[in-house]
């Protein structure tokens, strides 16, 4: 007789608060220290960049509400890995894990993580990326190993033990450093109006909405029409990766106390308080910096130029303590929460097998290795960079398909319970969808060298699918047998 164990169980530890710090804290990273400088070349005045912003706002938004259904209905570990598998079928919902683990999740964690320890360096120098530590040739390709992409890997890799330690280990740093760095934020928010420039403001905001592109020298390119829509595509890159993995709360639903409400809630409340936050910085900004200096900000870091406006030479710390705060805890959300979609791969037969156990943690310890593994290997590649557009493209593309299958759902399973309806169903689920198209359409067209690689690293998932159908389900069919 084949001996049987308890196997350990997921524990529903995490209640409403714990979902909209991981909301909040998986999207601030550091994209909103840096964005607004590639933004503002690109639409050229203040009122496009609050518009870029507001877009965005109101895409996730929508989006979020619209996940609320989903959510009710499909309570349990993977959250859109599910709702995926539901409304289409494994297929699908297998590109979506595997573009997950192959560049959403693990790209981020790592260009997050690399965007720590860059501002460390203002505390610490010897962790510049500009100290290079070992430099070798690859056939023609030159590796060089600095000093930061060793700290970024470090980080990850403490990040991913503290949250093999259980649930409870990830919660207390999640709720700590998001409540940290959202009062961090709403200080500099307060501070920033207070030290208001009245000439600044006047300038950036008389002919706020002529769109065209502003490049450093301080000339200026009009955009033809199409041109002008390209460009606001372009733009939005750099905020819907800063508002990105909002989503992550719904991948670790079965761990959240009455998940059917909580879910929804973190969602709505996560992205809302974001959202207001995102906007209210970017004001600051054209508040207290002329145009030409967002554009010119030293390697971007438009916060650290305004921040100096405001606190004076003391300001470059505050920023980079804030950006540091920021990104450890943004890294502590993605990693928690990727590695339960793995899980639940792993338990429909499509990903290793080991993934889909345990610890005695009650977590999911070889999902979160693995994805440590591939986070590193993205951080030597010293490619992070460009994977943000691959990212975005491929993030909206799957947050389309999803929002699709709610109306897939509603014609399938009409009299499904629906604890949760989707706030303005129809309308706004359809206009997330047209907005969601239009950008990855436009993004395509202006600037396709990295989002069509994108596209390229979701189609290797086919072939993988077909593979690892047949790798794990018949390893699954032997030991059954045995």
């Amino acid at each position: 007789m084949a001996k049987t164990t308890d196997q350990p169980k997921l524990k529903h530890s995490l209640g409403l608060l714990d979902g909209t710090m991981l909301v909040a804290g998986s999207m601030i990273g550091s994209g909103i220290f840096i964005v607004a400088a590639d933004i503002i070349r690109y639409v050229g005045s203040a009122g496009w960049l609050i518009a870029v912003w507001l877009i965005t706002g109101f895409m996730t938004l929508t989006a979020a509400v619209s996940y609320g259904e989903l959510s009710a209905m499909y309570p349990k570990a993977g959250g859109q890995y599910t709702y995926l598998k539901e409304a289409y079928n494994k297929f699908v919902a297998f590109l979506y894990g595997w573009s997950l683990f192959s560049v959403i999740q693990t790209g981020t964690i790592a260009a997050v993580g690399v965007a720590f320890s860059k501002f460390a360096a203002y505390l610490i120098p010897a962790v510049s990326e500009d100290h290079i530590l070992f430099t070798t040739m690859i056939g023609s390709w030159q590796f060089k190993l600095n000093a930061a992409q060793c700290v970024s890997i470090v980080l990850i890799i403490f990040l991913t033990y503290i949250n093999t330690r259980g649930v409870k280990s990830g919660k207390l740093i999640q709720n700590t450093f998001t409540v940290t760095k959202l009062a961090s934020l709403f200080g500099l928010i307060i501070f920033g109006f207070i030290m208001l420039k009245g000439d600044v403001w006047t300038a950036n905001w008389t002919n706020a909405w002529d769109i065209h592109q502003l490049n450093k020298d301080g000339s200026t390119l009009p955009y033809t029409t199409a041109a002008a829509l390209g460009a606001i595509a372009a733009a939005m890159v750099g905020s819907i990766f800063s508002s990105d993995a909002w989503n992550n709360v719904t991948f670790i639903a079965g761990e959240m106390r009455n998940p059917q409400r909580n879910v929804g809630l973190s969602l709505f409340f996560g992205t809302l308080i974001v959202t207001v936050i995102y906007v209210s910085i970017n004001l600051v900004y054209t508040g207290v910096l002329p145009l030409i200096d967002i554009a010119n900000a030293e390697k971007d870091r438009v916060a650290v130029e305004a921040s100096k406006v405001i606190f004076g030479n003391v300001g470059t710390l505050i920023i980079a303590l804030m950006i540091m705060v920021s990104t450890f805890g943004c890294n502590n959300g993605l990693i928690m929460s990727g590695a339960r979609v793995y899980y639940t791969m792993a338990k429909d037969g499509l990903f290793f097998k080991r993934t889909g156990t345990l610890n005695e943690f009650a977590v999911p310890s070889f999902g979160l290795w693995i994805q440590c593994l591939i986070a590193c290997i993205l951080c030597l590649s010293g490619k992070y960079g460009d994977l943000l557009d691959m990212i975005s493209l491929v993030a909206v593309i799957f947050y389309m398909l999803t929002i699709i299958g709610i109306f897939i759902l509603r014609a399938k399973q009409p009299n499904a319970e629906r604890p949760y309806k989707a706030f303005g169903y129809p309308v706004l689920p359809a206009l997330y969808i047209i907005l969601g198209l239009a950008f990855c359409v436009l993004l395509l067209m202006y600037k396709p060298e990295y989002s069509r690689g994108g596209l390229i690293i979701v189609l290797i998932g086919v072939p993988i699918y077909f593979l690892a159908n047949r790798y794990f389900t018949h390893g699954e069919e032997e030991v059954s047998s045995t």
